[in-house]
Formats: C-alpha cells, sequence, structure tokens
C-alpha cells in the first residue's frame, strides 16, 4: 500500500516523538544537531531584523534512538523552517537528506523560548481605564508563549485606554487598548469650517464621544444645527465647506 504524502509525515513524526530507548543512535545525533544549529541560525538573523537584544534557548523534543535510518552524508544535509514563518515558539523544522545513495525526509518539533522585556501591568485596570506611567513596568516574558501579542515599548500603551479589565502582572496586547476619547457626549466644542476663501468658527456642543480623527456629531449651538463633524483634538472639531 502506497502512504499518502500527510500520513508518511504524521508516521514519521509519530515516531520521533516516541518515547526514547536506553542505548544512542546517531540518526537522532545527527538530526537533533543539525536541527539546533539550524534554528540557532534563523533566530539570530531573527533578531538581526528585528533590532530586539533578547535571549533565548532552544529545546529539541525527545527523538526517538530506535528510529532506523542510514546517517546522511553532511554535505547533502539542509534544513529549512516548516513552520510557523517566525522562529518563536513551538516550530517545526524540516531535516532533508538528499544524495546519489541517501534520501529521506524528516520533521523535527522543537520549542525556541525567546526572553524579551515587554510591557505589564502593575496593578489591575478598570474597564476604560486611562493607562499612565504608574500603572505599566517592562519585565521579562517568553515571547514564544504570548500569542495575544505584546508590546515592546511603554509609548506604544500611555495615554490608551483597556478595553476590559485588566489584571496586575498581567502583559498588554495591543488588540487590549484603544484610544482615550478626545472629546466627549456634552463637552462643548469649537466648530472649525473653511475653504480657499474663508474660514469661519463657532461654538458646537458634542452629542457623541470620539477619538481625534472620528467623526461624530455636534449641535451649533448658535443655529440648533446638528452637524457631522471630523475631531482634530481636544474641544476641536472640523466640518466641510
Amino acid at each position: 500500500m502506497q502512504l499518502t504524502a500527510p500520513l508518511s509525515r504524521l508516521i514519521i513524526t509519530l515516531m520521533l516523538l516516541a518515547s526514547s530507548a536506553t542505548y544512542a543512535n546517531p540518526l537522532t545525533d545527527q538530526l537533533i544537531g543539525t536541527t539546533s544549529a539550524f534554528l540557532e541560525q534563523k533566530v539570530t538573523a531573527h533578531l538581526q531584523a528585528s533590532t530586539q537584544e533578547a535571549r533565548y534557548t532552544i529545546e529539541i523534543n525527545r527523538l526517538d534512538p530506535r528510529l532506523r535510518l542510514p546517517l546522511c552524508p553532511v554535505d547533502a544535509l539542509s534544513a529549512t523552517l516548516e513552520s510557523p514563518a517566525v522562529p518563536v515558539g513551538r516550530v517545526t523544522v524540516r531535516v532533508s537528506c538528499d544524495s546519489n545513495e541517501v534520501q529521506w525526509r524528516l520533521f523535527v518539533p522543537a520549542m525556541v523560548n525567546l526572553f524579551h522585556n515587554v510591557v505589564v501591568t502593575t496593578r489591575p485596570l478598570p474597564r476604560h481605564g486611562v493607562i499612565s506611567v504608574q500603572d505599566i513596568d517592562m519585565r521579562e516574558r517568553n515571547l514564544g508563549l504570548l500569542s495575544g501579542g505584546y508590546l515592546l515599548h511603554p509609548e506604544q500603551a500611555l495615554g490608551l485606554r483597556v478595553r476590559r479589565p485588566v489584571n496586575a502582572d498581567e502583559v498588554l496586547s495591543p488588540n487590549q487598548l484603544e484610544q482615550d476619547e478626545t472629546v466627549k457626549r456634552g463637552d462643548k466644542v469649537v466648530i472649525s469650517a473653511a475653504n480657499s476663501r474663508v474660514a469661519v468658527r463657532m461654538p458646537g456642543e458634542a452629542l457623541e464621544s470620539g477619538t481625534t480623527g472620528s467623526q461624530i456629531r455636534v449641535r451649533n449651538t448658535r443655529s440648533n444645527r446638528v452637524l457631522k463633524a471630523r475631531i482634530t483634538g481636544p474641544g476641536q472639531v472640523e466640518v466641510a465647506m
């Protein structure tokens, strides 16, 4: 019976993850050495490209020394990152041997632990709480275990507000944050309108809350007319003319 490629890959992966025996196998040493050297190179290149300064460790999953395949000539060995695209967290490396005498392909699971300082809360924050300097700190975390994202600089969080309650010592991710409202409903605002010939300013009242750049409804308190205006700053909105 001929095995399909996915089934062959599954069988090989299961063989690699099987419990190890007590005797050594030169093939497992070759796989571990090749995978480790490849991941070292990939992680170093990733850190250089991202200008991050971080420490890392590489853990190769236990391989089955009973796996029986011929050793590969060193010049015929190659390795590629099967998944994910970035060498952080749980990864799979495809190790291939392609020589005239020996041909095989194996998938080696590993874990790349990348430790870096990220933005973490110092105390609980309520829903819609605005983040100040006292609310955050930089602490080391394993990026390979952070599936929800993270921030590398305090400036990325300061002045923003959290969408939901946040616990103390929690890593802040971008999808937890949103801009604080520049204008709140009921605020007095200055409505500006201009074109190439004329510019006018009039008093108004915000009928909705919004952030800088968003559009809200405002009321011209002189004419009582309701307009759609874009927020340009605290207490400032602009309408098209």
